[in-house]
Order: structure tokens, then sequence, then C-alpha cells
């Protein structure tokens, strides 16, 4: 007779067993490379490393502002050429339809006596072309009415120049909006990348942010006497308008009067004083005499890294009061809180 073997009997648990060791195995897999080589999740980054970056994304941010700035004055200067080449045609159109007309009337009397002056028939085509070729024809033509010929003549000459110089202008501003788009779009996008970075700290942490600027800063009017050390009377009214504008929101391309960024401020603050400032650091820092360090006034204007991103206006005692960034609003903060590049006198 053939063996007859009982089955194996499964033992207790086995299923749970075989799954168990299955999901240990699942999550060894998730923590171990190829070649059995540990993958770490990547550490988060600490509070002051991501006060770095923002920092970082600041100052970049800013550079991009007083592109941005830069390009907006250079847009609106041409819009505003632009007009003035449109209001100018305008006007000279008025002039040769006057003109016309009046040819016009001496043309219909002509026309009754018996004849039409061969001057008139060019001045009153409707083709200015066809009449600026027929021109030299028209100042032969020995008519009475040829000084009118002529006026009409010069009119439509200076009007196409002004067509022509229009839309040279009209190509410029195009550019110079498309340049407007690129510096905005690269201004919100560091910016968002700070914000998306600040929501990653605690309040207390965000508020360490805004804070580093003015830790050492003294109160809003301790120990400072601007007003008895200016060097003028405009750089003591400057410093005054800023001293009222403490506490007002920084907004990157603003220039007041209810928020600024760095540029707008002091340019605001001299408008104020009755002096135009240009609209960017890198033209500011041009705006007077150079003095040094050691010789600030209050009133004087002060520039800090490299590429001359961000401007102060000296108040006295190594501080000044500037529109930081977005984190922060005006404030009166220390000379030495970032890299010196120089200080303008304004003249």
């Amino acid at each position: 007779m053939g063996t007859h073997r009982r089955p194996r009997q499964r033992a207790k648990g086995g299923g749970r067993a075989r799954a168990a060791a299955t999901i240990t195995l699942a999550g060894s897999a998730t923590a171990t490379g190829l070649g059995g080589t540990t993958v770490h999740a990547d550490p988060q980054p600490t509070a002051a490393q991501v006060r770095a970056k923002v920092d970082k994304l600041y100052q970049e941010a800013e550079v991009a502002t007083e592109k941005y700035n830069g390009a907006k004055e250079k847009a609106d200067a041409a819009e505003r050429r632009l007009e003035d080449l449109r209001d100018e045609a305008a006007r000279k159109e008025d002039r040769l339809n006057s003109a016309r007309e009046a040819l016009g009337s001496v043309a219909a009397a002509q026309y009754r006596s018996g004849g039409l002056d061969p001057a008139l028939q060019l001045a009153l085509s409707s083709d200015p072309d066809r009449y600026l070729d027929g021109a030299a024809f028209a100042e032969r033509a020995g008519s009475r009415q040829q000084a009118e010929v002529g006026r009409v003549r010069k009119e439509l000459r200076d009007i196409e120049q002004l067509r022509g110089a229009a839309r040279v202008e009209a190509a410029s501003l195009r550019s110079r909006r498309a340049e407007l788009k690129r510096h905005r779009e690269t201004v919100t996008g560091k910016l968002e990348k700070a914000r998306r970075l600040l929501s990653r700290l605690t309040t207390e942490e965000r508020a360490d942010v805004g804070d580093r600027a003015s830790r050492s800063a003294p109160g809003p009017r301790e120990g400072l006497t601007p007003s008895s050390q200016a060097p003028d009377s405009r750089a003591a009214a400057a410093v005054a308008y800023a001293y009222q504008k403490l506490g007002s929101p920084y907004v990157w391309g603003a220039t007041g009067p209810n928020a600024f960024d760095c540029s707008g401020l002091t340019q605001a603050a001299y408008r104020a004083a009755g002096v135009s400032l240009p609209r960017t650091t890198y033209a500011q820092i041009d705006a007077g005499r150079r003095v040094s360090r050691s010789e600030l006034l209050p009133g004087d204007l002060v520039f800090f890294y490299s590429g001359i991103s961000h401007v102060g206006i000296y108040v006295g005692n190594g501080r000044m009061i500037h529109a930081p960034n977005p984190s922060a609003p005006v404030r009166v903060a220390p000379v030495d809180e970032m890299p010196f590049a120089g200080a303008t006198r304004v003249a």
C-alpha cells in the first residue's frame, strides 16, 4: 500500500506574518537605494538658513525693482514724447485744413471765372505724395496764390515728419513696456519665493526677519538733531519728511505719499524739499557731490551693495531712514547693517 502523508498545516497567523514581512520589506525598500545605499530625506533648512535665503531674495528683488523703476521712467518719457508728437501733428493738420479751405475758396472763384490755377489743383489734391512730387511745378506756376501753396506744402512735409517720428517713438514705447513686464515678473517671482520661504517659519521667526534691521537702532527721535546738523535747509526738510513717513509700508515701485520703495522714499523726501531727484538708485548717486562715510551729514543719500541697489537718507549718529523690504516698514536703521557703497550730498 502506498504511504499516505497528512497535508502540512499552516502555522497559525502565517498570513499575517507574511503580510507584516511584506510591509517591512517595502519600508526597507523606501529607505534603501540601489546597491543597498540608504537614502535620507533632505533636512529641512533651519530658521537662520531660511532668513538668509529670504534676505538674498529681497536684495535680488530690489535690484530688479530699480531696473523696473528705470524702465518705467523711460517708458513714461517715451509716452509723453509720443503724445507731444501726436498733439503737434494734430495742430499742423488743423492749420493744413484751414489753408486748404482758403485755397478751395480761391479755386471756386477761379472756376466760376473760367479756369483753375494749376498750383491750386496740386495743393487741393487728396494725395499728398502726388502733391509733393509736383511741388516744383507748383513753384513755377507763378500764381498769386503761390505763398499759400507753399505753406500747404510745408505743413504736409512737417506732418509726414511728425508721423514718422511718432512711429519710431511708438516702437520704442512697445519695447519699454515689454522690458517693464520682464522686470515686473522678476520682482514678483522673487517676492513670491520669499513669501513661500517665510511661510515655513513660526510667527515669532517671521517677525524676527523684519525686526533684525532695527534692533540696534534708536527710537524715532532718540539722540538725533537732524535740522541743526543738516548742511542746508533743503537737506533738513528732506530729513523731516522722512521722519514723518516712519512706519509707512514698503511697496515696490511706490513713490508715496503713503507707501515707498527705497529710492521712492528718497525721491519723495527731496521732492518735498523742492529738489527733483532721478527715480533710481543708479541715477541718484550722481545727483550731487560724493562724500566719504566720515563726512556724512543729515540729508546725505547713502547707498549700499556693489550694484548700488539700495538707498537711505542719513539722519545722523550713524543712522539712516530707509524703506527696507516688504517684511519691514520705513524705519530708522544703522548705516552699517548693509554693505556700504557710497554717499552723495544732494546738489
